[in-house]
């Protein structure tokens, strides 16, 4: 019997094992190496483009978007502490308009996912409530659940900083609409830190619920300066929420774009590894058989 060397040896000189080899695995190794090698290149362009992203969005984005945040945060309480010292109510069974933030961008996390969960909630325990989306990516998921329930909706949301004028805009069209409510829940998310958010919900009164304030007559309030009031408030809540929905968005994709950026640095070296494998395995090949 001879050994695998010898058999190797006559083989070789004969010319058999020579054709059979070069024929059948020569062009699978190099199919093999062409094909890590265009996988390779494109998780490097990838991986480019998300460390790209992610560095505009720290040094500029996120620092433009959390001082807005700031300045905004003076007009949302300003309203708030209105309805608190006047000590409005809910009234019992109450028509609630549903207001959801979001925008017309992605690639950031579960920013919109978060929002269109909790308006979902919302919806099953009030059937009969009526949505207004602010941003096509809310707008997208919300259409495959509760089309019925969206009565209007605004694109061109979040491409940058929400200015007042925008907010003060779409609460000028939603009063517009003449449609009854008690109370409009603004759905936005929360910055906690750089990395977290949550859902919340901020509540708006209509004109005739705080008429009906306990202690609205310490404030001795004009008919006429009221009715400007109630679109004030509306725009003012619907802008703070706006701009720290826009923050969170910025953080969220920061942190989704350095995710990305770590996974694509992982999948390449995984990559390159067996590409250097696959080259030493077809050279040792072509050293041992030509």
């Amino acid at each position: 019997m001879l050994n695998l060397c010898i058999r190797r040896s006559i083989l070789h000189r004969t010319g058999l094992f020579h054709c059979s080899f070069t024929i059948t695995l020569q062009p699978r190794y190099m199919a093999t190496l062409r094909e890590i090698e265009s996988r390779l290149k494109s998780i490097k362009n990838i991986e480019k483009i998300t460390k790209t992203m992610k560095t505009v969005a720290s040094r500029t984005k996120m620092t433009h978007s959390q001082k807005a945040m700031e300045k905004a945060k003076v007009y949302g309480l300003s309203h708030e502490e209105l309805f608190i010292h006047s000590k409005t109510k809910v009234p019992e069974n109450p028509k609630t308009l549903y207001v959801v933030c979001s925008s017309d961008k992605g690639l950031c996390g579960g920013v919109h996912s978060q929002i269109t969960k909790m308006t979902r909630k919302l919806i099953e325990k009030n059937p009969e409530g009526q949505i207004i989306v602010l941003g096509d990516k809310a707008k997208m998921q919300l259409s495959r659940y509760i089309p019925k329930n969206i009565i209007m909706s605004f694109s061109h949301v979040g491409k940058d900083i929400p200015r007042f004028s925008d907010a003060q805009a779409i609460a000028h069209e939603i009063l517009l609409s003449k449609k009854e409510f008690d109370t409009i829940d603004i759905i936005y998310n929360q910055l906690k830190s750089t990395v977290s958010y949550i859902p919340i919900i901020r509540t708006v009164y209509s004109e005739q619920v705080f008429k009906n304030s306990e202690n609205i007559d310490v404030y001795e309030i004009e008919d006429d300066v009221l009715s400007n009031l109630k679109e004030f408030s509306l725009a003012t809540s619907i802008f703070s929420s706006l701009v720290e929905s826009h923050a969170c968005e910025i953080s969220a994709r920061r942190n989704a774009m350095d995710n990305a950026s770590k996974n694509a640095l992982e999948m390449i070296k995984k990559f390159q590894i067996s590409y250097n494998r696959q080259r030493q395995i077809s050279s040792f090949f072509f050293k041992l058989f030509n």
